[in-house]
């Protein structure tokens, strides 16, 4: 019986590796077709830029604009000119772009600051704003309940002066002088 339990055991581990085994073959295998599609694109492209395509930038016409042209004549470390020969050169021309992406994105995040700002600023204005109608709420709301309590008083000294009109006396000292008499 323990035979039977440890061969049915290593049927189980024997399963288990084959099934693995398959799956990362069928990775593999899912790589390789991936990688052969990549190559076969890059190849066609080298085929057809060898065939079609120069780069001799003589039909390319740079226009700096004048911060930037200003910003790279600052710069002790851009050095050579973006023509030679009347032809554009290319090299040169990275730089250029890189400093221009790069004020680009110092210009981008000066304009969140600034966004940013203005949101804190408005945020400020709205939580004074609100402080304020909390306040003129409070205010009502005590305006308010003096009122109710002052109208309340009022009705109530108008009932009991009724009360005396029509029985010549108030409510609960009739009262009272019954309690009195039923006690004695």
């Amino acid at each position: 019986a323990y035979r039977m339990k440890q061969n049915d055991q290593n049927n189980s581990d024997t399963v288990e590796r084959i099934k693995k085994i398959r799956c990362m073959w069928t990775l593999i295998m899912e790589m390789l077709t991936s990688l052969k599609k990549a190559k076969e694109v890059v190849d066609s492209v080298l085929e057809n830029c060898v065939q079609q395509c120069t780069l001799d930038g003589s039909d390319v016409v740079l226009r700096i604009p004048r911060l930037l042209a200003h910003k790279i004549k600052s710069d002790e470390s851009f050095i050579g000119n973006v023509y030679e020969d009347g032809k554009l050169k290319f090299l040169a021309v990275i730089p250029l772009l890189n400093e221009g992406l790069r004020m680009l994105r110092n210009e981008y995040c000066l304009s969140e600051l600034k966004e940013l700002h203005r949101i804190g600023n408005m945020i400020k204005s709205c939580n004074k704003l609100l402080q304020d109608l909390n306040t003129k709420r409070l205010e009502r709301e005590q305006q308010h309940f003096v009122s109710v309590c002052e109208s309340i008083s009022r009705k109530e000294e108008d009932w009991e002066v009724k009360w005396k009109t029509f029985l010549g006396q108030h409510p609960f000292d009739l009262i009272y002088k019954e309690d009195l008499v039923s006690s004695v």
